[in-house]
């Protein structure tokens, strides 16, 4: 978890440093101050732009703190492999596995989607 707060900072900024240089000069040229452009202007459009990553970022966390909480794939999978044991039964993998699935491809379809109107929005708005 502490790792991907780095990465969500660093997404931050990168997505504050592509807003270019002319909107905070058109900004200053208005009398904004360095406080009212980062909040009115910078961020908006660089929140805009970090929010497919930001995406991929929590997907990725699901996907992590899957791995090491307690009720994650390999606890599933462990108690799948006792149910089995007991009852040469293979459905609880199949479950594991459902669950999992059911938890990672909403993610994986609302990132798409975002990265996909993200990307519709830059092309009608693209200067030529």
């Amino acid at each position: 978890m502490v790792a991907y707060s780095a990465y969500v900072a660093e997404v931050f900024r990168a997505g504050i440093e592509s807003v270019h240089e002319s909107q905070r000069a058109a900004a200053r040229s208005l009398g904004l101050s360095s406080r009212q452009t980062m909040v009115h202007i910078v961020l908006p459009q660089a929140v805009r732009r970090v929010v497919p990553a930001l995406m991929n970022d929590m997907v990725s966390l699901q996907k992590d703190v899957a791995l090491v909480s307690i009720v994650g794939p390999i606890e599933v999978l462990r108690q799948a492999g006792i149910s089995k044991a007991k009852f040469y039964n293979f459905t609880p993998y199949i479950g594991a596995a459902i669950l999992f699935l059911c938890v990672s491809i909403p993610l994986t379809r609302l990132t798409d989607h975002l990265l996909a109107r993200e990307r519709r929005r830059m092309q009608g708005t693209a200067v030529r």
